[in-house]
């Protein structure tokens, strides 16, 4: 789930609050001076960025008979679709910096989820999971219609939780492969609780994007300043009224749906018929059912160290390397899993 402050959600919440707890000792001399005032350099640094170089096009994916539309990122030429779903307070855009490494050796797509990015949709607060894998699935079929490429499932933390539910449903024929990054169950379920005291924490306006960037990192969220410059940016919308930045995806309004991302999900995971991996950034994640599969050889696993909840964010070549890799691993190709030796691509099977 979302770590902390900029786009904070609850798996990293134990962090959060450590970090939260972390007030100047009441005998610092310097504990009540203002703030600097930002310098030219520090604006540049942390200055916007676009995503031109790292994805090659985005497109608006209108759904026939709503007046639904999905914005799309899109990256790469041959090979699979690596298809990206981004966690929640995210944006497509989260994937930016290791697109631009996976489209050397697979197409890449990533999509702004509801109420999210610059996606527009008639209900931007239902982030219900049936909702959401809904609005994969009549986006795939706006995209490729009736006989879609082979596909390789990758979601972070909320957009983990849809991918697992898609490839739980076994509604794709072209699933080639799943990714889930960063989101167990046992850890997610256990810090709902703690969800809107750290949402309401988080600071609320920003006066620019170049503020809302250096919060971002510095607050912890994230941890990699040029993903940070391209990402942070459509989170964010600017309010007339306040006369300042907000946040794009209104999560506090959406507690009705959280219990639904995660419940049930180990099982879920291990059901998929296709091969699994699952990135973490730390290594106490693992619930019982997911420690049994792990053993038995039902899912890869792979810790990845000196990262943050955003692992796609914070270390981008190493995840683009571990989902290139996992994609060579399993003879994923433009059509599926290639079995040496036959003409046409088989289907993986469970």
């Amino acid at each position: 789930m979302e770590s902390s402050n900029l786009t904070s959600l609850p798996e990293d919440d134990e962090q959060q609050q450590h970090q939260q707890n972390q007030k100047p000792p009441s005998f610092s001399a310097f504990a009540s001076l203002p703030t600097r005032p930002a310098t030219q350099s520090c604006l540049q640094k942390y200055a916007p960025l676009g995503w031109t170089g790292l994805f090659d096009k985005e497109e608006d994916v209108c759904i026939p008979d709503s007046n639904d539309v999905f914005h799309v990122y899109m990256a790469g030429t041959e090979g699979p679709v690596v298809f990206c779903l981004h966690g929640g307070g995210y944006s497509g855009l989260s994937f930016a910096l290791s697109a631009s490494k996976i489209k050397e050796k697979a197409r890449v797509v990533a999509m702004d989820l509801r109420g999210h990015g610059k996606t527009s949709t008639e209900n931007e607060l239902d982030l219900s999971v049936e909702a959401m894998c809904n609005d994969f699935f009549a986006v795939v079929k706006a995209m490729y219609g009736d006989s879609p490429p082979a596909i390789v499932l990758v979601g972070h933390s909320m957009g983990g939780s849809v991918a697992v539910h898609v490839a739980a449903k076994r509604a794709l024929p072209s699933l080639a492969g799943l990714v889930v990054v960063d989101v167990v169950e046992g850890t997610a379920m256990a810090s709902l609780i703690h969800m809107q005291k750290l949402l309401s924490s988080r600071m609320q306006h920003f006066s620019s994007l170049e503020k809302a960037i250096e919060w971002s990192v510095k607050g912890g969220s994230l941890r990699n300043i040029d993903s940070a410059r391209v990402s942070v940016p459509t989170t964010l919308k600017y309010n007339d009224a306040k006369n300042c930045y907000v946040y794009r995806t209104c999560l506090e309004e959406t507690e009705q749906y959280w219990r639904g991302w995660y419940e049930g999900l180990s099982d879920k995971f291990l059901s998929c018929p296709v091969p699994k991996l699952l990135l973490l950034a730390g290594t106490d994640r693992l619930d019982r059912s997911l420690t049994i599969g792990q053993m038995q050889g039902k899912f890869q696993m792979v810790v990845v160290r000196h990262t943050g909840h955003a692992i796609q964010e914070d270390t981008p070549d190493e995840f683009a390397t571990l989902v290139v890799n996992f994609i060579s691993r399993n003879r994923i190709g433009p059509h599926g899993i290639e079995i040496p030796g036959l003409h046409r691509p088989s289907q993986p099977q469970q």
